[in-house]
């Protein structure tokens, strides 16, 4: 009999349809069974967890059990493994639906015996209906969860994780607020960072004395990533019941990777990078693209319904692979989600980026395009603007500083010397975030506040990142018109109306060095900004034309932000993980507050 391997995860969710993705071990039919079918009906009173009361809804008139949504799907193959993607129609808008999974007609999740509840699916308002008297939308966000044992014990490891323990404090309490959407913003996985089990698992597999020893390698190491990462129990309830969005970062694949021209070359030089790099493409599109996209989405897409048709899809992933890796242009991660009256632009800041050093961006012109037109499209349709990006636009300003600086010195600016000793700073200390890519700043800097702008502006734009192993909230400010009105500011830029956040949150499950969050803490302070002007005089950088305040934090630890966004208002919740000092963990409070109105930023 076939067996569940990874999942339920549910990914997309509208207001009428779902897709849940799962992993088995072997070929089968993968069915997303939801409350309230004839099979349901026929099974009610039954023992828990076999599709027995707690799953099944009263009959029609007459005996006969109303239709219910549900889906089926043939199972795929990649690299040994079996996967399935199920497509849920049939869904009432705003319905909470309970459901199972089962494989060739077999109940797989929950597993029969009751002990585990079953997971729904939320069906999202009718576009257009949320309001200022409807349900809020609740959209959970952070990044870099490392799959190590989480700790509850003060002091030790790495502390509990933070999704584990939203998991546990939502299982505790059924009625607790929950995520509508939980947006995962890079290092889902750490490809160069290993846990000790994992380390074991390689080293019985191969020799760890030749590159890259006992980081990943291939794509069956890729797998073991995602199996000890979303097999945790806790995070496996949470991924079942909250929809999720995912974008990589560098971890996903490999620290700074597409740092620059040079750290290509020095990659590409290796004998072992090409593998790593096209398994990291491949593992991604089947773990984490495929369910980033809607139903429509799926079915048009070319390579999705080749590897769903033949025997083997390996090599069908493989070469999508090797030519994303070869040509950035040939495939868009980026994607857009519409949330009722929110627009959520998913953008990747890793794969998409132009690297020779005097063109250097950090899209590409047919990502830039794109981010420009979702993010201008139908104005006066939505009350909030979030561009999810795995790297900070706004920095704490001693670093943005520095950033620019570097770039201008790679660039040449200050001759072949300088250059060569930036390009090895640039390396070391991680100097790649958006102010590392100057111009591309500018651009994302002005689409933000023509976004925000006009009659017709959404009430708030927030960029929302990780990356950073910290919390913070940052607001911009731009110069202001003559006068003291609104439009555009002294330079000609376009001054929003809107509300502009850079809402950063980072870690979910990891760590950041003592003398790393001195740093950070520099970076804000009046000392700091001095000496980021200084090093910015020296490389000839023009000066921004907006200036931003740090209108929260830094806070440090394993953390998880939320926005709760209803009609036009917003609010900012941030949650920390912490030991409850009886042996399990709590989600402590740290921040809650408006964004908008009076008392908002």
């Amino acid at each position: 009999m076939t067996g569940l391997r990874l999942g339920p995860l549910l990914r997309y969710v509208d207001e009428h349809s779902a897709t849940v993705w799962v992993e088995t071990d072997g070929p089968c039919e993968a069915e997303v069974r939801c409350a309230g079918g004839a099979e349901d009906a026929r099974t009610a009173g039954g023992p828990p967890g076999t599709g027995g009361a707690p799953l099944a809804e009263a009959a029609a008139p007459g005996g006969t059990a109303p239709p219910a949504p549900g889906g089926r799907a043939r199972s795929w193959r990649v690299g040994g493994h079996h996967y399935a993607l199920v497509t849920v129609t049939g869904l009432a808008p705003e319905s909470t639906t309970p459901y199972r999974v089962l494989l060739d007609g077999r109940q797989v999740w929950p597993p029969p015996g009751g002990g585990e509840p079953a997971p729904v699916i939320r069906a999202l308002p009718r576009p257009g209906s949320d309001g200022a008297d409807g349900a809020p939308l609740r959209v959970s966000f952070g990044s870099c969860r490392w799959a190590a044992p989480p700790s509850t014990t003060a002091g030790a490891g790495l502390g509990p994780d933070a999704l584990d323990t939203l998991s546990l404090r939502l299982a505790a309490d059924p009625h607790a607020e929950r995520p509508d959407v939980l947006l995962l913003l890079g290092d889902q996985v750490y490809a160069d960072e290993t846990s000790e089990a994992t380390r074991r698992w390689i080293a019985e597999r191969r020799g760890l004395e030749e590159p890259p020893g006992d980081q990943v390698a291939d794509y069956e190491e890729y797998t073991r990533l995602y199996d000890e990462s979303w097999s945790d129990p806790e995070l496996r309830r949470l991924l079942a019941t909250v929809p999720s969005c995912m974008i990589f970062d560098d971890h996903d694949v490999i620290d700074d990777w597409n740092t620059s021209e040079a750290w290509l070359a020095e990659m590409e030089a290796t004998g072992w990078w090409r593998e790593r790099v096209l398994s990291g493409l491949m593992s991604y599109w089947v773990y984490q693209h495929l369910g980033n996209l809607s139903p429509a989405e799926l079915a048009s897409d070319p390579l999705f319904t080749a590897v769903r048709e033949a025997s083997d899809g390996t090599a069908l992933v493989r070469e999508f692979a090797a030519t994303a890796y070869a040509d950035p242009t040939h495939v868009r991660w980026s994607y857009r989600r519409d949330l009722g009256r929110t627009r959520l632009l998913m953008v990747d800041t890793r794969a998409a980026r132009v690297l020779p050093e005097q063109r250097r961006a950090m899209l590409g012109k047919g990502e830039s395009d794109w981010l420009r037109e979702q993010a201008l499209a139908d104005p006066g349709s939505r009350d909030h603007l979030l561009i999810g990006t795995s790297l900070p636009w706004l920095l704490p300003p001693a670093i943005h500083d520095t950033e620019q600086w570097n770039a201008a010195l790679c660039g040449g600016e200050r001759g072949s010397r300088w250059a060569r000793w930036g390009e090895k700073m640039r390396q070391g200390a991680d100097l790649e975030h958006w102010a590392a890519f100057p111009a591309s700043f500018d651009a994302l800097t002005e689409l933000v506040a023509r976004a925000g702008g006009g009659p017709e502006a959404p009430a708030t734009v927030c960029v929302l990142s990780g990356d950073v192993h910290h919390a913070y909230i940052a607001e911009p400010r731009w110069p202001e018109a003559p006068g003291g009105a609104g439009g555009a500011g002294p330079d000609g830029a376009a001054r929003p109306s809107a509300r502009v956040f850079q809402l950063t949150c980072s870690p979910l499950h990891n760590s950041v060095p003592a003398a790393i969050k001195l740093g950070f803490r520099f970076g804000w302070s009046r000392a700091g900004r001095l000496l980021g002007r200084v090093l910015a005089r020296h490389g000839r950088v023009r000066r921004s034309p907006v200036s931003w305040r740090k209108a929260g934090g830094p806070w440090f630890g394993n953390q998880l932000m939320t926005l709760t966004l209803r009609g036009r208002e917003a609010a900012l919740t941030l949650h920390r993980a912490e030991p409850d000092g009886a042996g399990g963990a709590r989600l402590a409070t740290v921040l809650d507050r408006p964004m908008t109105g009076p008392d908002g930023g």
